[in-house]
């Protein structure tokens, strides 16, 4: 006889939360990581260096045209091939952090374009450097107007990191999948994933949309 849902989750409880644990900690590093490699990028895109765009609109169209599988399988399976040994949330972390940091760049430089050039000029023509412009002018009003896209992306991320149970990045799906073949109530089992999933992106969109409003009036 199949076990109910909650008789999974009494069960099976400590490897929920494990997996749980580990989604979140990968998605707040990806997350910060994947926020300054974007910012970085984002600036070299709209960098007046010719060098600089070219490598950040390469970077951005070929990580945004490729599978975040197969970016995840390169650091896994491809740096050791190489000599480099790496554990399977390193290689999910890295993954998630390249694969973000490219929608994540596209985001905020909407959001610079959206900015007058005029500040820019005003803000060279008052003695900043063009990193210190973009750093105290810029990118301060940038980022508010592209909040909405950057939390959509942050949720994306979150759920992308489903991708760690492929090569046993010990989270959330690694062990529902452990799960479900023990107790054969598949449909329980990643109904309880979904459960643990929205924990996570049903608090971070909240927090999206208050920081939107608080924002919008600040």
């Amino acid at each position: 006889m199949l076990q109910t849902i909650f008789e999974i989750l009494s069960e099976y409880r400590t490897e929920y939360i494990s997996g749980l644990i580990t989604t979140l900690k990968v998605s707040f590093i990806s997350l910060i990581a994947s926020l300054a490699l974007g910012t970085m990028l984002a600036i070299f895109c709209i960098s007046p260096f010719r060098i600089l765009v070219i490598i950040g609109r390469c970077y951005v169209e070929f990580i945004r045209n490729t599978p975040l599988l197969i970016q995840v399988f390169f650091f896994f399976f491809g740096l050791p091939s190489l000599g480099i040994q790496i554990g399977a949330f390193t290689a999910g972390t890295l993954g998630l952090t390249v694969y973000t940091a490219a929608f994540i760049s596209e985001a905020i430089r909407a959001g610079i374009h959206s900015i007058s050039k005029g500040q820019m000029e005003a803000a060279r023509a008052s003695g900043l450097t063009y990193i210190q412009a973009m750093r105290y002018v810029i990118l301060p009003q940038a980022f508010r107007i592209v909040i909405p896209p950057l939390g959509n992306q942050f949720i994306n991320l979150v759920k992308n990191s489903s991708i760690l149970g492929v090569i046993a990045g010990m989270d959330l799906m690694y062990h529902a999948d452990i799960v479900a073949s023990n107790t054969l109530n598949v449909f329980d089992t990643y109904i309880l994933v979904g459960f643990f999933y929205l924990t996570i992106t049903v608090p971070l969109s909240i927090l999206v949309n208050w920081l939107e409003r608080r924002l919008k009036h600040a």
